[in-house]
């Protein structure tokens, strides 16, 4: 690479790509994929702005890396130049096993199988490619590595994702109650004893992170209305994979379909190298086209919540601070099973119903403050933060979402 590369992001302005190796694999198919995939699965419903993708967001991460690095390097942690560069990747890389609509997904076209892994599995797959140029980064991502603060930056409460995920999704939904010091927080970062940790100045910046959090949580990530999008996305893909099953053909790509076949597992992945290229095909678009497909479909399910998602015709939703009783639910699922006109057992498919939990902040997981005294301590046990102490209880909603009418 004769020259740095520059990327203009809309958050952050100018973005360095410092090295050839960090180009390619921007550059590989696994990578580029993520521009199909939006950081925020089916939100863009409530926020019309929220069309940003993974691909904007990993590259922003890769961003905030460089600069707590250069912070921390300044403030006399030794980092060397491959440290460096396998940090830039892990932090690249961590979100590259999401599949369409990020986590609305995450556990129905794969069986029980987190993102996390299948991100392990294609930076695996990227390190035999690249012949072991990835070794590093691969250990720093499984928190392998002896340095264990590199892959705190990676993944922990206090993490680089989090750090960006929270500013960018603020920036293009609007939600102003997400905003964070980021600059301030990434400034305060120091290590000690090869950990990460906070000096006790940033401490209130911290207050504030986990605060937004916790908002952003509430009034974008757990929306009532992107609930019920996400669980209508959900019965879609399961009424899909039994007609397929069945025996009947339904029109999809290639990925899809192979996907809609079987339950595959973990296990699976590891398997077939054929089977995780096929999977790291599949994006939004493979979604959406189906969806247009299925509108026309004999099968009235699938027919009838494609059409509901063309025209933003969503479930609609009652979410409670208290469960619903067992009374409750059996009288919401009769009277939609009336109003529907369906029999009992297509009910699951028009009709969900869990629990949505909200914590910002999780003890066993520590973010550490750095005192002046040069003593490490839990945030929580800060004396002056009793919000901190608060944010760590977790606090559940319950939901109830039902379609409001059927095109038979």
């Amino acid at each position: 690479m004769k020259s740095h590369k520059i990327i203009n992001d809309p958050v952050y302005g100018f973005i360095t790509i410092s090295s050839e190796l960090i180009f390619e694999i921007i550059s590989h198919p696994y990578f580029q994929r993520l521009r199909r995939i939006k950081q925020l699965g089916l939100t863009d419903f409530v926020y019309p702005g929220a069309h940003h993708t993974r691909f904007h967001h990993a590259l922003g991460a890769m961003h905030l890396m460089s600069i707590t690095l250069d912070n921390l390097r300044n403030k006399g942690t030794e980092i060397s130049g491959p440290e460096y560069e396998a940090a830039l990747i892990a932090i690249l890389l961590h979100d590259i096993g999401h599949g369409p609509f990020s986590h609305a997904l995450e556990f129905s076209l794969l069986k029980d199988i987190p993102h996390e892994a299948v991100s392990i599995l294609l930076i695996e797959a990227l390190n035999k490619q690249f012949h072991g140029q990835l070794n590093l980064a691969l250990r720093i991502f499984k928190n392998n590595y002896e340095r264990k603060f590199f892959h705190q930056l990676v993944s922990s409460q206090l993490d680089i994702d989090r750090l960006d995920y929270l500013q960018r999704d603020c920036f293009f939904t609007g939600v102003s109650e997400g905003t964070i010091g980021a600059d301030r927080i990434i400034k305060m970062m120091n290590i000690k004893d090869d950990r990460l940790v906070v000096e006790e100045k940033g401490i209130y910046s911290i207050e504030n992170f986990l605060s937004a959090r916790r908002l952003m949580y509430w009034q974008v990530y757990l929306h009532k209305t992107t609930v019920s999008a996400e669980k209508m996305l959900i019965n879609l893909i399961r009424r899909a994979k039994t007609v397929q099953q069945s025996g009947t053909v339904l029109f999809a790509t290639p990925g899809l379909t192979q996907l809609l076949e079987k339950d595959y597992l973990l296990e699976d992945l590891k398997a077939s190298d054929k089977l995780l290229d096929l999977f790291a095909t599949v994006d939004d678009y493979d979604i959406w086209g189906a969806i247009k497909l299925w509108q026309n479909h004999t099968d009235y399910v699938l027919r009838n919540i494609s059409n509901m998602f063309l025209t933003r015709n969503l479930f609609k939703i009652s979410l409670v601070n208290i469960a619903f009783s067992q009374d409750e639910l059996e009288k919401l699922k009769a009277k939609t099973i009336q109003k529907l006109g369906i029999p009992k057992e297509d009910l699951d498919f028009f009709f969900s119903e869990g629990s949505i939990s909200n914590h910002a902040y999780v003890a066993k997981d520590s973010i550490y403050i750095l005192t002046k005294k040069g003593e490490v301590i839990d945030v929580a046990q800060a004396a002056d933060l009793p919000n901190i102490k608060a944010m760590s209880k977790i606090v559940k909603k319950y939901y109830a979402c039902h379609a409001k009418h059927l095109n038979l």
